[in-house]
């Protein structure tokens, strides 16, 4: 039989959540779709849950993750900057990281 670990990981700040698997989910959708409303829409969030949550990624970041422009006649938009692509892969690289920990800590193990 073969055994997995399951975890979760985030980031936290003095502040509460920073970065999360749901988190970067939405910030994947966001540069998927250039757009707050439609990337809540792809991951099955509210957009008011969404807004909350991109709120506090950028209030608490030490630059901004994602900026929105305003809709109207051309529309609004989202768009994830440099740093908040940055942020999406380092938490990804340390995501993998801890599953390959805990996969080889797992094989180590007598059962």
């Amino acid at each position: 039989m073969n055994y997995r670990i399951k975890s979760r990981i985030w980031i936290e700040s003095d502040d509460g959540v920073f970065l999360g698997e749901g988190r970067v989910k939405l910030l994947k959708a966001i540069q998927k779709t250039n757009s707050l409303r439609k990337a809540a829409e792809e991951i099955e969030m509210s957009y008011k849950k969404a807004w909350k949550l991109l709120d506090s990624m950028n209030k608490t970041a030490q630059q901004p993750i994602v900026v929105t422009s305003i809709g109207g006649k051309g529309g609004g938009g989202a768009q994830i900057t440099a740093y908040g692509k940055q942020m999406i892969a380092t938490f990804d690289s340390i995501n993998q990281k801890c599953w390959s920990f805990l996969d080889d800590e797992l094989k180590q193990t007598s059962f």
